[in-house]
């Protein structure tokens, strides 16, 4: 990967919450780049360490969290070794966060306009004037209508939809190079969902940025992410192109993931296959891979080492120790 593209660097990161009951690892040595212009899908189940991950881009990890080791670097900033003014100067201006639940996140006692002009005076030198019109453009801009009367209204007196398009308006005030999006679509309908998701790429494309897509669900990812990682008990497990993740997966968990979705063209009835088994308990994790117990071709040296990461074609890589086996046969092969 050309390094001069690269917006979003993530090298070792390991964050820990240090809770009465222990040291709980949500983050294990996560590691992944995204380039300008690019949409990284970030999947797994919940617990599995995407939203610890998004957090701690923005400085937003609650306590007790705290990062011990790692390095973070966002558009020339060391993100990992700033100090929580220099991250304000940074959020909502150069980086921008849509939450999963737009109605906790909105303030129910100000207005659409205060709200969204506050972001606006915030970080650039406009007038309240100025501020209000920029406002009034952001919210024609994601596709509500009336929008002088939307800035009066308050988030009780608009639609679930609604609100999250003004989410998606505030993180958008000052046109970020980064946008992460934790789960936007998770309470709304489907029509809704695929209304916000291709308003996200319209956006994308219209400004040039970079999303990151934060989601237990594979469908959406499928048709918008230009790569996948796959998390699962604090650690990337898995990572390539869409193409790679859905039709040639190398982990178990992916393949787990890809088979529990329901199939609605299937001509026989078939039964929803589930992964067994219940997450980690990131209290006291295993020695070796997070996914054995789980893994229905579990090795012992699964139960005892955590495997590396196998390169299958230099953009698709994962950390299963069948793929290690599988390389070793075919050098083996190849050298007989």
């Amino acid at each position: 990967m050309n390094d001069a593209n690269v917006l979003l660097d993530i090298e070792n990161l390991k964050l820990s919450f240090f809770t009465p009951a222990g040291e709980v690892k949500a983050l294990n040595d996560v590691s992944v780049k995204l380039r300008e212009g690019e949409v990284l899908g970030i999947v797994g189940e919940s617990g599995s360490g995407k939203s610890v991950t998004a957090f701690s881009l923005l400085g937003l990890t609650p306590n007790p969290g705290k990062i011990i080791g790692g390095k973070t670097t966002f558009n020339g900033h060391v993100i990992t070794e700033m100090s929580e003014k220099e991250m304000r100067a940074i959020r909502g201006k150069e980086a921008s966060i849509i939450f999963q639940d737009p109605m906790t996140s909105l303030n129910p006692v100000y207005t659409i306009g205060n709200q969204i002009t506050e972001v606006i005076r915030l970080h650039t030198n406009a007038t309240q004037k100025e501020a209000l019109k920029r406002a009034e453009e952001l919210i024609s801009l994601v596709g509500i209508n009336e929008p002088r009367k939307r800035l009066r209204q308050y988030p009780h007196e608009l639609s679930g939809g609604m609100r999250q398009r003004i989410m998606i308006a505030i993180a958008l005030a000052c046109e970020p190079k980064l946008l992460i999006a934790d789960e936007p679509t998770t309470a709304l309908d489907v029509t809704i969902q695929a209304q916000i998701l291709e308003l996200m790429m319209e956006l994308k494309d219209k400004l040039g940025m970079s999303i990151i897509m934060i989601t237990h669900d594979l469908g959406v990812v499928a048709n918008m992410c230009d790569r996948i990682a796959v998390m699962y008990a604090g650690k990337i497990v898995e990572y390539g192109t869409a193409e790679d993740i859905f039709y040639s997966p190398k982990h178990k968990y992916t393949e787990g993931l890809i088979n529990s979705i329901p199939k609605i063209n299937s001509e026989n009835h078939e039964k929803l296959v589930p992964i067994e088994g219940v997450p980690v308990d990131m209290l006291n994790p295993p020695a070796g891979c997070p996914f054995a117990p789980r893994c229905r071709d579990c090795m012992k040296i699964c139960l005892r080492e955590m495997p590396p990461y196998t390169d299958i074609d230099g953009i698709h890589y994962s950390a299963c120790w069948l793929m290690q086996k599988e390389a070793f046969m075919a050098e083996k092969e190849g050298v007989l």
